[in-house]
Parts: C-alpha cells; structure tokens; sequence
C-alpha cells in the first residue's frame, strides 16, 4: 500500500506549472487511478464502517450563472468520480453559490485538491480566450469561456467513463463506488434549482474545442516517466 498517496496526488496535480487542457485531464485520471489503486488495500486494513462523513464547504470556490455557471457541474462530475457528492449554498439575496463537497475525510481531501486543480486549469484557458478575443464585446467573451468551460467538464466526465471500464479489467470497478452513508448524508440538504439554461448561452466551437480535447488525448503519455 502506499505511505502516502495524497502526496502523490499533491505532486500529480502541481506537475504543470503553466496548467492547459491535456495535462488537466492527464492529471485527473491518474489522480483518480492512484486514489483506486489505494482504496482496494486499504478495505484490506480499515473497518469503513467506523469511517466519518464530512463535509467541508470552499469558501473561496464561488460560481453563479452571470460569470462562470460550468463550476456546478464540474464540481458534480469531480464529486462522483471521487466518492464525494458536492453541493453549494446560496446566501439571502445573492447570486453566487459557494461549492462544497460531502464524503469521507481522505476521499473529501483528495475530491477538494483535484476540483481546485481542475478549476485553475480551464480559468487559465479562459485568460487567454478573454486575450485573444479582447477586441469583442463581454457577452461574446462570456460565451466562449462558458463554452470552454463546459466542453472541459464533459470532456473529463468522458474520461472517465473510460478510465472506470478500464479500472474494472483491473478488479478495481466496485471499490470506486459512492458510499452509502455519503448518499444518506445527503438527504438532508435543500435542493435549490440551478440556472438549466446557463449552459445553453455558449459558443458552440468553443464547446467543440472542450470536448474535443476530452475525447482525443492520451492520458499516460505525459505522466508515464
């Protein structure tokens, strides 16, 4: 078993120092690899039914439908594929909901470093799509960083997807699966309905790019050595 595999996650995700789409993903996938690889020695060693659900909110990771409405569900798909569900609360009278994510501790710590790790790859991408397109009006911007923002969420969720069928050739397909007390713990939150339409306000290529890159990379080739 590992020492330590949240170091390894630690250094996993600080590997790009100017992050972009491909290592983004690359990373993610490998993050979630070791998480499984350390999840199936340590139902070897641990009664998890002594484990605690947690839940910790991020205050400083906000979204809302006006500036950056891709971070609910990309925090939704991030949550899934960690063993976590996320949530977010919204404040009397205002408009941005602040993220959190519910689960057991160390799967909540590894959920939270890969969300934010996520998050600063496609904000970085999206200052350089306001650069190069600075000559145009905001709402035109707005539409392809929302755009971006999204096509980067479904190209990791594709991701994925394949990583989980490839991680069930390994023996690994049920260690990955939610907690049924993460699920219970759940329950007792609101529901409060999202802005549906936010994601329908984007640019189509710029949605294209996201995705695209999602589905046509290679997720070993950068962090194999």
């Amino acid at each position: 078993m590992e020492k330590d595999y949240r170091e390894k996650i630690k250094k996993l995700l600080a590997l790009a120092e100017s992050p972009n789409e491909h290592e983004a993903k690359a990373a993610l996938l490998k993050a979630k690899e070791l998480m499984a690889e350390h999840k199936l020695s340590e139902l070897e060693v641990e009664d998890a039914g002594k484990k605690k659900v947690k839940e910790v909110l991020l205050a400083d990771m906000q979204a809302s439908t006006r500036y950056n409405p891709w971070i609910i569900s990309l925090s939704t798909v991030i949550g899934e594929n960690y063993c976590c569900k996320a949530f977010y609360n919204r404040y009397s009278r205002k408009q941005l909901r602040t993220i959190g994510f519910v689960g057991f501790e160390e799967d909540v710590q590894i959920c939270e470093q890969v969300f934010r790790y996520a998050v600063n790859c496609v904000e970085s991408k999206l200052k350089d799509i306001k650069k190069e397109n600075s000559c145009y009006d905001a709402q035109y911007r707005k539409k392809l960083c929302d755009g971006y923002g999204y096509g980067f969420m479904i190209g990791v969720q594709e991701a994925f997807e394949k990583q989980k069928e490839e991680n069930k050739e390994k023996g690994w397909g049920l260690v990955m699966v939610m907690p049924q007390e993460v699920v219970e713990h759940m329950k007792k939150f609101k529901k409060e309905k999202f802005d549906e339409h936010a994601g329908s306000k984007i640019d189509v290529d710029a949605f294209g790019d996201g995705y695209m890159d999602g589905k046509n990379f290679d997720p070993t080739k950068r962090l194999e050595a």
